[in-house]
């Protein structure tokens, strides 16, 4: 009965985020409410969410202070010279600043941690999206799927879970995986080429000197599919405007409503386009070689584990803060200036700690995992480095990575074992499905990358899961073909 209830309760809450009927916090938090007291454990429900709350927390706190940093360091600056030397090298050409979102998250993905990728490639991207009326959603549907991939460096967290529950070293899992991580890597790079053609055919292509002209303007009422990942129908949209900030995520309201593929970056007191303004009061180009010097400083410590990222990320906030805006009234203008960010991101957080904290606390996630297994059949058991691979495709997706490595993976381990499967084999085969699970709505980095984006879950989630499960089997078959799994 827990088995089937738990994926009633993960298939009730798709439905109604993919369709909009409910926003994804209210969903996190009433859908498993329900099915808490559904399977008669409404008595314990408060024990549940406490522990999954407790367990989320220090990774909300690390996206809070996180969100205020990168925060600060785009008002200051920083990433200016970033944005601009895409802009030139892309040329207004949509087809190349999808392969640029691509290759730059694929890069800022080496620090191992999703949630700075996707500020560092959404405070860079999202200028060039909105000035060339580009599909946001197809933004975050490649930053999410190549950041995936690269999740898989033993630092990024899924390795190092294997390579524990397994009790193995990471550099023999990762090392021999190199060749087929490299082809779902270049499959993202595939599919970004594939949807900026169609992003190009389109909008058409613009000369720089067109791009920086154009004048924004307000949202077309009609968004295809294909242009904003709404799903298989057009909807009509009036778009609510709002002036995009220094930070170019918007001052405003602006795609709360209209979903991905809205336009909505002039309100009726500001025409021009902010992403890139050069006279800014924000602006600290006398401090940009303390502020890159501190963004590297804060990465390298972040990789070699000097601190928690929660620690560290306070600290390089504070500091940042302090160096850059001494006066007080302007730290506070600073701060409010992110407030919404850092609200958005951290109650989803919060919200997605009562999924999980219902998920494990009545048992479900384990009968889940139980059944799955047990539904391998005999013959198949020659070949569990397939099943496992196959397997992590929607496990990876429904579960967090600590109840599939932790709590089924070492279940599949002895299953293949019994068949003289090596366990590296199944180690190797259970990274396939990092490049979906990035997307789940159980990973805190993903809203993030929506919300910063002004993309709704939901249309993210559409959009993306096809892309990212067509990466995940590329990387299995390349593991197949290469004799690694």
């Amino acid at each position: 009965m827990l088995t089937i209830l738990g994926f009633v309760m993960i298939a009730t809450f798709l439905v109604l985020i993919m369709t909009k009927k409910m926003s994804p916090i209210a969903a996190l938090v009433l859908i498993p409410a329900l099915f808490c007291v559904a399977v008669g454990d409404g008595a314990r429900l408060g024990d549940y969410v406490i522990e999954g709350v407790g367990n989320l927390a220090p990774t909300a706190a690390m996206l809070m202070f996180a969100i205020v940093y990168f925060g600060v360091m785009i008002d200051v600056g920083l990433f200016d010279p970033v944005v601009r030397g895409i802009l030139k090298f892309c040329q207004a050409d949509p087809m190349r600043i999808v392969v640029g979102t691509a290759v730059l998250a694929a890069i800022v993905s080496l620090d191992g941690d999703g949630s700075t990728t996707f500020m560092i490639t959404v405070s860079a991207m999202y200028p060039l999206y909105k000035r060339l009326k580009m599909s946001l959603v197809v933004m975050t549907g490649v930053a999410a799927t190549a950041n995936g991939v690269m999740n898989t460096l033993p630092w990024g967290g899924p390795t190092a879970r294997a390579a524990t529950a397994l009790k193995l070293d990471a550099s023999e899992i990762f090392v021999p995986m190199i060749p087929a991580l490299a082809m779902g890597l270049l499959a993202v790079f595939v599919l970004a080429y594939v949807l900026g053609i169609r992003e190009r055919k389109r909008l058409g292509t613009l000369t720089l000197d067109e791009a920086l002209a154009r004048e924004p303007q307000p949202e077309p009422e009609t968004v295809s599919a294909d242009a904003g990942g709404t799903g298989g129908k057009d909807r009509l949209h009036k778009g609510t405007a709002a002036s995009v900030s220094a930070s170019g995520t918007g001052s405003g309201s602006a795609g709360a409503g209209a979903g991905a593929g809205s336009v909505t970056v002039t309100d009726g007191d500001d025409d021009e386009f902010q992403g890139l303004d050069p006279d800014r009061s924000t602006l600290r180009p006398k401090l940009y070689w303390f502020n890159a010097g501190l963004t590297a400083a804060l990465l390298t410590a972040m990789i070699m584990e000097l601190l928690p990222i929660p620690v560290l990320f306070l600290l390089g906030a504070a500091l940042a803060l302090t160096v850059n805006f001494p006066h007080m009234p302007d730290q506070r203008a600073r701060i409010a200036a992110h407030a919404d960010n850092v609200l958005n991101v951290s109650g989803m957080v919060f919200a997605a700690a009562v999924f999980t904290g219902v998920l494990t606390g009545t048992g479900m996630v384990e009968h889940m995992a139980d059944w799955v297994v047990g539904a391998v059949p005999e013959a198949m058991g020659p070949h569990m480095a397939l099943v496992t691979g196959l397997l992590s495709l929607p496990l990876t997706y429904f579960m967090s990575n600590d109840g599939f490595y932790f709590g089924v993976l070492p279940v599949l381990a002895e299953a293949g074992a019994a068949h003289g499967v090596s366990p590296l084999e199944i180690a190797r085969a259970s990274l396939a499905g990092q490049a979906l699970h990035m997307s789940s709505p159980l990973v805190p980095a993903v809203y993030v990358l929506v919300g910063m984006a002004k993309v709704e879950f939901g249309d993210h989630t559409r959009f993306t899961v096809k892309w990212a499960v067509l990466t995940s089997l590329v990387v299995l078959a390349a593991g197949v073909v290469f004799g690694i799994m």
